[in-house]
């Protein structure tokens, strides 16, 4: 299930399995060419372009999964954290890095562009 207010990028690929299904939480960003597979991403988390989630994998509320991380089956990335890496680990609060922003500025700015995107298209 995608949730309101959600974007899900060029290329991404969400799949579920017969195990378990996909969650992407309100607000949250699934960035280009990523692969969800029986994962869920919390309110407001970011996943970097490029990134894995495999089977059971969750990710918490405004947490970032760091561009071209692999997030290797059952890991759970806590709510605010920053996680990088093949494979992926938390390398602590996403509070105060530069990172920061980027979950927080997303939300907002991907929903603007879905709005200016819909008023701009004109029936054929």
């Amino acid at each position: 299930m995608i949730r309101r207010g959600a974007n899900v990028q060029d290329c991404a690929v969400i799949h579920v399995t017969p195990a378990g299904g996909v969650e992407i939480g309100p607000g949250a960003t699934v960035g280009h060419l990523c692969l969800v597979h029986a994962a869920t991403v919390g309110e407001e988390a970011l996943v970097g372009n490029s990134s894995t989630l495999l089977d059971g994998v969750k990710i918490g509320v405004r947490a970032m999964v760091a561009a071209g991380s692999l997030v290797t089956p059952g890991t759970e990335i806590p709510d605010g954290m920053l996680a990088m890496g093949a494979p992926c680990k938390v390398k602590g609060p996403l509070a105060g890095t530069a990172a920061e922003r980027w979950v927080q500025m997303n939300p907002a700015g991907y929903q603007a562009l879905a709005q200016r995107h819909r008023k701009g298209v004109q029936p054929a």
